[in-house]
């Protein structure tokens, strides 16, 4: 059974920095394509960031180059989102995402809120 956990949300102030983190579980975590996703309140969700965990190799939403950085720990089945320079328009909520049938499995989701 497929099990993602994010961590790592909440309030942080314009410019500031946070690091989101999501454990997996029941994955083939070697060899996939992790993403993260968010949904900002009334929007659609937006892909934001996607690593393969076989080679490292990443992508990013045009709005988020530059300031966020997707990395992995394979030993410990975890991926994570640093995210630098956060403004408002970051405000969402960010969910982890796993490939499977259909739309893949989603994590709960932690929020972020950027706010002064």
């Amino acid at each position: 059974q497929v099990q993602l956990v994010e961590s790592g949300g909440g309030l942080v102030q314009p410019g500031g920095s946070l690091r989101l983190s999501c454990a997996a579980s029941g994955v083939t975590f070697i060899t996939t394509i992790m993403k993260w996703y968010r949904q900002a309140p009334g929007k659609e969700r937006e892909l934001v960031a996607a690593i393969s965990t076989f080679n490292g190799n990443t992508n990013y939403a045009d709005s988020v180059k530059g300031r966020f950085t997707i990395s992995r720990d394979n030993a410990k089945k975890t991926v994570y989102l640093q995210m630098n320079g956060l403004q408002p328009e970051d405000t969402a909520v960010y969910y982890c995402n796993a490939p499977g049938a259909g739309l893949g499995y989603w994590g709960k989701g932690t929020l972020v809120t950027v706010s002064s």
